[in-house]
C-alpha cells in the first residue's frame, strides 16, 4: 500500500509540472510520455478528436524499441492520419463508448468483439504489439481524445499484461490530465481567434501558415537542443511557450493600413518602412511582458527579421519599442546580429522563411521543397544562425513530412 501512495504522490507532483504547459500539442506529447513512464510501457499513441467531432487524429506515437534503432537525436517518422470514431477499431471503440480496455494480447482478441486489431503497423515496423491499455480522455460527456499505452514491461524487460495497479495509476493520471487539457484548449482557442483576426487583415497570414511555422519551430528547437546537450526536462518550459509564441510572429500586421498591407504592386520606400514596423507593433502587444510566453512573443515579433550578420536588410535592430508611434515608418537603428538576437527569433526566422518559400501566395508560385531547403542553406551565416540552419537541415525528412501533412491546412 505504501508503494501505491508513493507512486500517487509522484503523479500529483508530475501534474503540477504539466500545469505549466500551455500548448495543446506539447501537453498531449508529455501526457503520453509520462503515462508510459509511470507504468514502464514500451510504446503508445495519443489521439485527438478532430474538428468534426467524428474522427480521431493521431497526434503522437512513441516506441522505445524502434527509437533505440535510430541514430542519437533522430525521431521516429512523423505520421499524420485519422479514422472514424466507431466500434470497429480499438481506439474508436474507446472513443465511442467511453469505456477503458485492458487487452492482454492484441493478437488473440475474441472474434465476437466489435473491434479488431490492425496488424499492419506492426508488420511495417517489424514490431509485436502484445499488451495494451486504452483510456478515453474525457470530462463528463466531452471527449478530448484517446490514450493508448502498449507493451507493459517488468523489471527484466519482459512484456507483461497491465495490472489492476497499473489501471489505477493510468486512470488517475488521465483523469487529472483532462483538466490540464481543458485549460490548454482555452489558450489554443484564444490564439486561434487572434490569428483569425490577423488573417482578416492579411490573407497571407493563414491559420495553416502559423501552424506550420509553429510546428517547424518546435522541431528545429528539439534538434538544436539535442546538438547542445539540453534535455527535454530542462527545455520543456521553453518549447511549450515557443509553440504558442511562434504563432504570433506576424500579429503586428493588424496595425498596418490596408492601403499598404493589401497593395497589389511594389512598395515605395516609405511604404516599405511602414510595413517593416509590424515588428514593433507586434512587440508592443506583449510589452510589458507578464509571462514567459509574453517574453518569447515579444522577442519573436521584434527580431525574427533581424539578420545573423547584421546586414542592412535586417530590421528593426536595437530599437526602443515603447517610443514607437503606430503608423510611423520604422526608425533607423543600430543593427542587431549574432547571438544578440534571441534564440526563439532566430529559430522562427528559418521556419517562417521556409514556409513562405514553399507555400503559394497571391503574388508568387510555391518554390519546390528542394529549392526552399537550398535557399535556407545558402543563407546560413548571413541571414540565418548557422547552428539553427544545421539543426533544420539535419531533420529535413521530418520537416518534409510535416509540410506534406499540413500543406493544405487553413
Amino acid at each position: 500500500m505504501a508503494e501505491i501512495d508513493v507512486k500517487l504522490e509522484q503523479i500529483v507532483e508530475l501534474e503540477k509540472q504539466l500545469a505549466e504547459i500551455k500548448d495543446v500539442d506539447v501537453l498531449l506529447e508529455r501526457i503520453l510520455t509520462e503515462t508510459r513512464r509511470i507504468v514502464n510501457a514500451d510504446a503508445g499513441s495519443i489521439y485527438e478528436v478532430d474538428e468534426t467531432g467524428e474522427r480521431l487524429l493521431i497526434k503522437f506515437g512513441q516506441n522505445d524499441t524502434r527509437q533505440a534503432l535510430l541514430k542519437p537525436g533522430m525521431k521516429l517518422p512523423y505520421t499524420s492520419f485519422s479514422f472514424p470514431i466507431s466500434e470497429t477499431s480499438i481506439a474508436g471503440y474507446v472513443a465511442k463508448t467511453f469505456k477503458t480496455l485492458n487487452i492482454e494480447d492484441c493478437y488473440t482478441l475474441d472474434s465476437a468483439l466489435p473491434f479488431k486489431f490492425n496488424i499492419n503497423p506492426d508488420l511495417l515496423a517489424n514490431y509485436r504489439t502484445t499488451s495494451m491499455y486504452v483510456v478515453p480522455l474525457k470530462s463528463d460527456k466531452e471527449l478530448f481524445g484517446v490514450l493508448q499505452i502498449i507493451n507493459r514491461k517488468d523489471s527484466k524487460g519482459t512484456v507483461i499484461p497491465f495490472s489492476e495497479q497499473d489501471e489505477l495509476f493510468i486512470n488517475h493520471f488521465a483523469n487529472n490530465a483532462v483538466n490540464l487539457l481543458k485549460n490548454a484548449y482555452l489558450t489554443q482557442d484564444m490564439v486561434y481567434r487572434m490569428n483569425q483576426m490577423a488573417a482578416l487583415r492579411d490573407p497571407k497570414e493563414t491559420g495553416g501558415h502559423v501552424k506550420r511555422v509553429s510546428t517547424y519551430s518546435l522541431e528545429i528547437f528539439d534538434r538544436w537542443a539535442f546538438n547542445h546537450s539540453i534535455s527535454l526536462e530542462d527545455s520543456q518550459e521553453f518549447r511549450s511557450n515557443l509553440a504558442i509564441a511562434a504563432r504570433f510572429h506576424d500579429i503586428g500586421k493588424v496595425g498596418i493600413s490596408d492601403l499598404i498591407l493589401k497593395k497589389p504592386g511594389r512598395f515605395d520606400e516609405t511604404e516599405r518602412n511602414i510595413m517593416k514596423a509590424h515588428t514593433l507593433m507586434g512587440a508592443q502587444l506583449f510589452n510589458p511582458d507578464k509571462s514567459y510566453m509574453d517574453e518569447l512573443s515579444f522577442n519573436i515579433n521584434l527580431h525574427h527579421h533581424d539578420r545573423w550578420d547584421g546586414g542592412p536588410q535586417g530590421y528593426p535592430g536595437k530599437v526602443n519599442v515603447s517610443e514607437y508611434v503606430t503608423g510611423n515608418p520604422i526608425p533607423e537603428a543600430e543593427p542587431l546580429s549574432g547571438t544578440d538576437i534571441p534564440l526563439e527569433a532566430r529559430i522562427v526566422a528559418v521556419a517562417d522563411v521556409f514556409d513562405a518559400l514553399s507555400s503559394q501566395r497571391c503574388y508568387k508560385e510555391a518554390w519546390t521543397i528542394d529549392e526552399a531547403f537550398a535557399e535556407i542553406e545558402k543563407c546560413s551565416g548571413t541571414q540565418f544562425d548557422p547552428e539553427v540552419v544545421e539543426a533544420f537541415l539535419e531533420i529535413r525528412d521530418r520537416i518534409t513530412a510535416i509540410f506534406d501533412a499540413l500543406k493544405d491546412a487553413e
